[in-house]
């Protein structure tokens, strides 16, 4: 007995038959035993997955039994009885075990219709050899009225199945520690994050900043620091000038903010005289790991440009896109967003990204597909793309979205950070070396991915390519 293609259509009591049978295959995913131990609080190691999702996890790991046993509702309560059926009781004898990637099928046999609406059923979970896991008597209440249920979807789980950090921070340990000038690491968590990245090998650090203060914060945090240069600089100003410094030197390859004030160090890379700026616009990409999304999400400029002019958008696109392609996305998928998906004059934003998308056409903007104006709906849902009929190669499968102003980029970033639990990281581009611009309440993970990040761009912009791929699109 199959249930219907459409939807679900019961058996009541008074039609059920002795012997009547429904079954159904499942294959053991690593996503439902992290969602089974999130349900039920069972953290056995030995039921949890050890590697990530999108792997399927480790073998290994052994499917907790009562999951296993869980399985026959979904036939009893789908297809046979169906619809309206309610358990009296169930019991199981467990014979063997199932991993993650075998293919279970569960079957319920009809064995005894007792007094209405009761009725018995056998109960087995077998592998695909036959070979029984489970089995047991399930007692139910059948159903009484034919109940038809339409075509359902249940509500979006948001499971953390992807990890981009987990990826480019690999990648950036295959490459030598970048020497860094730490600036202000005056705190626990800015100096803790300097030092982690110390130790998984991505950066080379000099401390710039307070010694006391350093010091304090490395008792605090219960760091040795003995072994790393400390240049003692007590006035933030003066030791985000030494850092800039330093650059000229070519002692450091990249900067590291601590704890002080964004401005306070990007006022010293910035200046005409002495400062590390390049032809190109000064411009900062926020970089988010979305769980539910395959790529990593770069969302620009929304800490640097406040209102940024025609010829600075472009210079911020051609930044991202840089990134995007160091972090190894071969041709990056670039929106650029207004408030609407067609060009309006009374939005500059879509005047701006009509014009920036022909500039790519014609070769001004570089290394990218670039499209807009996008709204942020059809930039990342491909559902809401097909719905609005837009023809656009971009629209749906956005990496980079390029945002109006930096009020939008910050509060969108902000948004996806803490509401939807997104991973942030971020970098500061188009100064003669890569700047970690993290905020203040960043923790240790996201300083080592924008570790990472800065490691990577360094890499790319020395090599002109990216040594690995995380995705599949050909230029």
């Amino acid at each position: 007995m199959n249930a219907p293609v459409n939807g679900l259509k019961n058996r009541t009591w008074h039609e059920l038959k002795i012997g009547d049978q429904a079954s159904i295959e499942k294959r053991v995913t690593a996503r439902d035993l992290f969602l089974f131990a999130h349900a039920s609080g069972n953290m056995n190691p030995l039921n949890i997955p050890h590697l990530d999702v999108q792997n399927e996890g480790s073998t290994s790991v052994v499917a907790p039994s009562i999951w296993i046993g869980s399985l026959i509702s979904s036939v009893l309560g789908n297809i046979l009885p169906g619809p309206g059926t309610l358990y009296r009781s169930q019991n199981f004898e467990f014979m063997g075990r199932a991993h993650v990637g075998d293919l279970l099928k569960i079957s319920v046999t009809l064995i005894e219709k007792r007094e209405s609406p009761g009725a018995v059923f056998q109960t087995t979970v077998s592998d695909i050899n036959g070979v029984c896991i489970a089995s047991g008597t399930a007692i139910v209440d059948a159903p009484l009225e034919n109940v038809y249920l339409g075509p359902n979807e249940l509500p979006a789980l948001l499971m953390d199945e992807y990890d981009h950090f987990d990826r480019l921070i690999a990648e950036a340990k295959k490459l030598d520690p970048m020497p860094t000038a730490v600036v202000c690491p005056d705190d626990a968590m800015s100096l803790a994050g300097a030092f982690l990245a110390m130790t998984e090998g991505l950066i080379k650090p000099i401390l710039i900043g307070s010694r006391q203060k350093i010091q304090t914060a490395a008792e605090e945090a219960q760091l040795d620091i003995s072994s790393i240069e400390l240049i003692d600089i007590a006035d933030h100003k003066l030791a985000a000038a030494k850092a800039v410094e330093l650059v000229h030197q070519q002692k450091v390859t990249a900067i590291m903010k601590g704890n002080l004030h964004s401005d306070e160090l990007l006022s010293q890379v910035v200046k005409k005289e002495g400062g590390l700026r390049t032809l190109r616009r000064i411009s900062h990409v926020f970089v988010l790991n979305v769980a539910s999304l395959e790529l990593p999400l770069f969302i620009t400029d929304a800490a640097i440009n406040i209102s940024p002019d025609l010829p600075t958008k472009v210079d911020i696109i051609q930044n991202a896109i840089e990134l995007a392609r160091a972090c190894g996305i071969v041709l990056p998928y670039v929106a650029v967003l207004s408030a609407v998906e067609t060009v309006s004059f009374n939005i500059p934003s879509s005047m701006d990204a009509a014009i920036l998308a022909k500039m790519a056409d014609r070769g001004q903007i570089t290394g990218g597909l670039v499209d807009g104006p996008l709204a942020m709906d059809n930039a990342i849902d491909v559902g809401a793309a097909k719905t609005k009929h837009l023809t656009s190669p971009v629209a749906g499968k956005a990496q980079i979205l390029v945002v109006p102003n930096l009020e939008a980029g910050n509060i969108l970033a902000k948004e996806l950070t803490f509401i939807s639990h997104a991973q942030p990281a971020g970098l500061v581009l188009g100064a003669q070396v890569p700047i970690m611009l993290t905020s203040r309440a960043d923790n240790e993970r996201a300083r080592l991915a924008s570790c990472a990040l800065a490691q990577l761009y360094h890499a790319f912009q020395l090599n002109g390519y990216s040594s690995f791929s995380l995705s599949n699109a050909k230029v």
